[in-house]
């Protein structure tokens, strides 16, 4: 008997992939051009280029602090409460929330993960060296800056480069990133370009960081978004695997339970051994009835006392201890309608 499981959430969440509509045949994946590595190295460069500037302290810094000085959240005090809410775009969390349902949509539509893995793997890239800068560099933030004209490096800070800036650019580059036409990609690369390059200047109004801070996160930020095609081989293994992962699921579930073992008849309880018939039976008779009764032994009602058992009519009335009727010396037992005087005779 094969026992049919009843799906879970899971179940049906997967199953959602296997329906309409299918993948599409050609997935337009970036690859690592030419132009691509061009501009990858050159990034690279405008990277070191800025680092260099603040370690050895040069007019890039001194710009950051005439900005400091300038105070811009007091200069334009009227749209300080729209920017606060406006660099939230760059949280990670909220802006990470926001794409990767977007992401999930299109890979439930498409029949593929590689939108969720490509996020994946562009946010844990953006944690690693982001991070990574920000520990080791350890400069301080504007607000918590100790000398006038210093660099703030290695102070114990971690605002270099700009996390919100380079988050920005990441999140919301991922959406053209993974864009299905070259016009969605076009419309969506600007889109993501004004978002990341706004986040970067409120975070300067704001005080939170210095514009060279900001720099630096918008060039983190376009460093991973070029160097994601060097990791497609990589989202192409994984989706493969977790694909095979899910079928090999799903088949071990569906298989069906072992059949409940037979259940071996009760074994008879010992009774009183039967009394010996009179007359002696024939031996098939009485083997028969010898394996009628181990199938069926005797029930021997517990309640009753051994030896003879009267009826009703017979037994003498017996008052109850604690009763409320008073025991009646001419009170006779009802079916003892003999005893009973007849009137009128």
């Amino acid at each position: 008997m094969r026992t049919e499981l009843k799906p879970t959430r899971l179940d049906r969440v997967l199953s959602r992939l296997d329906r309409e509509p299918e993948r599409p045949a050609h997935i337009d994946v970036p690859v690592m051009t030419r132009h691509r590595v061009v501009l990858f190295a050159s990034t690279l460069a405008f990277y070191v280029a800025i680092v260099w500037a603040v370690v050895v302290t040069s007019w890039l810094v001194r710009l950051d602090w005439q900005i400091m000085f300038f105070r811009p959240y007091q200069q334009w005090q009227q749209i300080h409460a729209f920017l606060d809410y406006y660099v939230v775009l760059g949280q990670r969390g909220p802006t990470a929330v926001m794409v990767a349902a977007w992401l999930g949509w299109r890979s439930w539509r498409q029949h593929t993960l590689r939108p969720m893995l490509a996020l994946g793997v562009s946010l844990l890239l953006l944690n690693i060296t982001v991070g990574a800068a920000k520990l080791g560099m350890g400069r301080l933030g504007p607000h918590y800056a100790t000398e006038i004209g210093s660099n703030e490096m290695w102070l114990g800070g971690d605002i270099f480069p700009s996390g919100h800036t380079a988050n920005a650019v990441v999140t919301w580059g991922i959406l053209a990133y993974l864009a299905s036409t070259p016009r969605a990609r076009r419309w969506l690369s600007a889109l993501s370009a004004v978002i990341s390059l706004g986040v970067g200047l409120t975070t300067v109004y704001l005080g939170t960081h210095w514009l060279s801070d900001v720099l630096l996160g918008w060039a983190a930020g376009l460093l991973i978004m070029l160097a994601l095609p060097w990791f497609e081989p990589l989202i192409a293994r994984a989706e493969v695997w977790l694909f095979s992962l899910r079928d090999t699921w799903r088949d071990r579930r569906a298989t069906p339970a072992p059949a409940p073992a037979p259940v071996s008849a009760p074994t008879p309880a010992v009774g009183p051994a039967p009394l010996r018939a009179s007359t002696e039976e024939p031996a098939s008779a009485r083997e028969t009835g010898i394996a009628a009764r181990a199938a069926h032994p005797p029930i021997v009602p517990l309640h009753l006392a051994p030896g003879p058992h009267l009826t009703r009519s017979e037994r003498t009335p017996v008052t109850p201890l604690g009763t409320r009727r008073p025991p009646h010396a001419d009170r006779v037992g009802r079916n003892a309608a003999s005893a009973r005087p007849v009137a009128g005779g």
